[in-house]
């Protein structure tokens, strides 16, 4: 288990992006010196430019299917902001998926 002690200390100012896939990680609950405000708080101060993270228990086919179209996109060239946008939108328009439970839970920090 890594825990933010841990991480603050480290020197991550080349790292673009760090994805917290574990399930409302964008909530901010802080548990005890572990928790998830904790690990984004410790993530920033060890200089990573961004964290992705997710407000609520995202479908799992939905998370896979965002997760190859954004990085599909970044990787290509794509500004990751515009990256983000296009993978939520591609998602909000795929047939079965345009409830905003399974786009919208994705944020970008």
């Amino acid at each position: 288990m890594l825990i933010s002690y841990e991480i603050a200390p480290l020197n991550l100012s080349n790292t673009k992006l760090v994805v917290l896939s574990a399930c409302q990680t964008g909530l901010g609950d802080l548990r005890g010196s572990e928790g998830v405000y904790g690990l984004q708080r410790a993530f920033k101060m060890a200089g990573v430019e961004r964290l992705l993270v997710t407000l609520w228990q995202v479908d799992d086919r939905a998370t896979a299917a965002f997760m190859i179209s954004f990085y599909g996109h970044w990787l290509s060239g794509m500004d990751i902001n515009e990256a983000f946008r296009k993978a939520q939108s591609e998602l909000r328009d795929t047939p079965g998926w345009e409830d905003p439970y399974y786009w919208a839970g994705f944020v970008l920090m």
